[in-house]
Formats: C-alpha cells, sequence, structure tokens
C-alpha cells in the first residue's frame, strides 16, 4: 500500500531507503519535494498521472522493489521528440523505446552510428511497428555530440518544440521523463542532477564516482559554480533555446558536449532547473567512457571560458 503525502506538512523530515516503500502524492511539486528528502522516484505515484486506485493496480504490478509502471503515459503540452543515440545497443533498445513510452507519450528519434552489432536493424524494426519511432542512420561513429547536433537538427525540422535527450543503456531512469517534461513548462533546459539534493549514483565504482565529481568540479573552476551537474546527458531543451544557441557553432564532440551545451545555455541566459535523478550505471553492454574523452574535457574547457559565445 501507499503512504500517502497530500501537502507538506505530511512530508517526513528524511526518507531512508527502505525495500517496498511507496508513496502517493497528489502532485509534482510534492513529489519534488519527496525526492530531495531521499524518497526513490520509480517508488512514487503522481496524482496528476492517474488516481490512487488505478496506481495501486500498478503497484500490484511493480512488485516489492521495482518501478512503479503509471496508469497514463505523461502528455507533455507541446509537441516533443526524444533523441536516442546508439552505438552497439542492440541488447538495450527495444527495451529502452518501451520503456520511454511507458512514461513518456512523445515521439522516439534512433540516431544510429552504422552499429556493427544490429542495432540499426532493430530500430528500423520498431519504426515499421510504431509511427512514432524514427530512425536517422549515420555512417559511422562521429562521437556523441555530433549525433545529438544531428537528431537535433532534424527534430527542429520537423517542427518539435520540446527535445529531450537520454543514453540508451538504461541508466537514465525512463519513470523521470514526466518530471522533466513537467520542470520544462517553466524551464528552457531541465537537468537530470546527480549532484542536487535527492540525486545520487548507484553502482559506481570508486573511480568512476571520483572522475564524475572531479570533471564536474573542474568545470566549475573555470565555467561557473551555478550548475551543479555540467556533465549530465539526460536533459530536456525547448526548441527556442536550441535556436539562439546555434549548434552549426558548437564544437564539442564527446561528453564535453554536454559541458559546452549548458555553457552555451547559460550565456543565452536560459532558465536552466536540475531536477534529482538516481543514476544507475548501464545494465547491458560496455561502457563508452574513456580516458580519452577525459583528456578531451581537460582541454575544452578552459578553452570555452575564453571562447567568444554571444549572450544575443
Amino acid at each position: 500500500m501507499f503512504d500517502i503525502i497530500s501537502d507538506l506538512s505530511s512530508l517526513p523530515r528524511r526518507v531512508e531507503d527502505t525495500q517496498g516503500k511507496a508513496w502517493f502524492v497528489l502532485d509534482y511539486s510534492l513529489a519534488e519535494a519527496l525526492i530531495r528528502r531521499g524518497a526513490d522516484s520509480k517508488r512514487i505515484a503522481i496524482g496528476e498521472l492517474g488516481s490512487q486506485q488505478e496506481w495501486e493496480l500498478a503497484l500490484e504490478q511493480a512488485g516489492p522493489d521495482g518501478p512503479i509502471p503509471p496508469p497514463h503515459a505523461y502528455e507533455p503540452e507541446l509537441r516533443s521528440l526524444l533523441a536516442l543515440p546508439t552505438y552497439n545497443e542492440a541488447e538495450n533498445l527495444e527495451k529502452m523505446v518501451q520503456a520511454i513510452h511507458t512514461w513518456l507519450d512523445s515521439d522516439i528519434l534512433i540516431i544510429d552510428d552504422n552499429s556493427p552489432d544490429g542495432t540499426g536493424d532493430i530500430a528500423d524494426r520498431l519504426a515499421e511497428a510504431d509511427s512514432r519511432v524514427h530512425v536517422l542512420h549515420r555512417q559511422g561513429k562521429e562521437g556523441l555530440g555530433k549525433a545529438y547536433i544531428s537528431g537535433y537538427g532534424w527534430g527542429l525540422e520537423q517542427g518539435y518544440e520540446l527535445l529531450f535527450q537520454m543514453d540508451c543503456d538504461l541508466s537514465h531512469p525512463p519513470w523521470d521523463l514526466p518530471r522533466m517534461a513537467h520542470a520544462a513548462k517553466t524551464a528552457d533546459l531541465v537537468i537530470g542532477s546527480r549532484y542536487v539534493p535527492g540525486g545520487r549514483t548507484d553502482g559506481w565504482v570508486f573511480r568512476r564516482r571520483l572522475l564524475s565529481k572531479g570533471a564536474n568540479l573542474y568545470t566549475k573552476i573555470w565555467l561557473g559554480f551555478g550548475i551543479q551537474d555540467w556533465t549530465a546527458g539526460f536533459r530536456c531543451y525547448h526548441a527556442d533555446l536550441l535556436r539562439r544557441i546555434r549548434l552549426d557553432q558548437v564544437s564539442a564532440s564527446g561528453y564535453s558536449f554536454q559541458v559546452e551545451m549548458a555553457y552555451r545555455s547559460k550565456r543565452k541566459r536560459a532558465r536552466i532547473q536540475e531536477v534529482p535523478i538516481r543514476f544507475t550505471d548501464r545494465e547491458e553492454g560496455i561502457s563508452k567512457m574513456s580516458g580519452g574523452i577525459a583528456k578531451e574535457a581537460i582541454r575544452l574547457v578552459p578553452a570555452m571560458r575564453f571562447k567568444r559565445i554571444s549572450r544575443d
């Protein structure tokens, strides 16, 4: 059964991780307050996505510790597209597309870099079966940044107004997509953040945790402390902001692409909101993180500070 939170006065001061704990809240503001106190977002039912009775049926399907599937996927007010870059994600792609559509009513653009494991063929099959799924085939692996820029360009040409991005390895929680979309009502850029209260990383070895926190601290020293998770890849952009950024001028191609996009957004005085997420290490396949990516960031972040990036 759910613990019911009807107003701020009924919020606990602190939520300790308890297996089987589930919450029912009336709206997103209560959900965000609960998450910042330590609750796991996958176990929070939000009244705006269904009645308490509908959520109770969903809770039975979820089991004692799984994510609770919503009675209805969140429907953004603006026409939405989720850009999903893939390279050798045959093990994850179908599960990922299904999970996205469980929580968010959005079109999906799969951007495949000619994966040798057949990911592109799976993408084509999914697109044939579902008109909400589209595929952009690229000739080869050119870096995450170029994949996203290709996807954003396609989305802007097609008239989408909200553009989401996330990894295809199930490390970004798809159950947080409704929270991202809701936050986008009042923000130009929404970042799924590991480093604001309520955010965290699960399943990381010490070295990777140190690398991530060190990269964010390094970036803050050079670019400012207004953003807590500069390197996060789980985001939602308004189309107007992407047009103002001028994607043709973005130079980073690896994971520092996320830093450059956030910095350009900040320079455009965009309204930026970070919502806490729990980032989980990939379930299947091989991580794309490498020492070369870290070296790229060390070189490019100071260059961004001194590059002439307009506020206009």
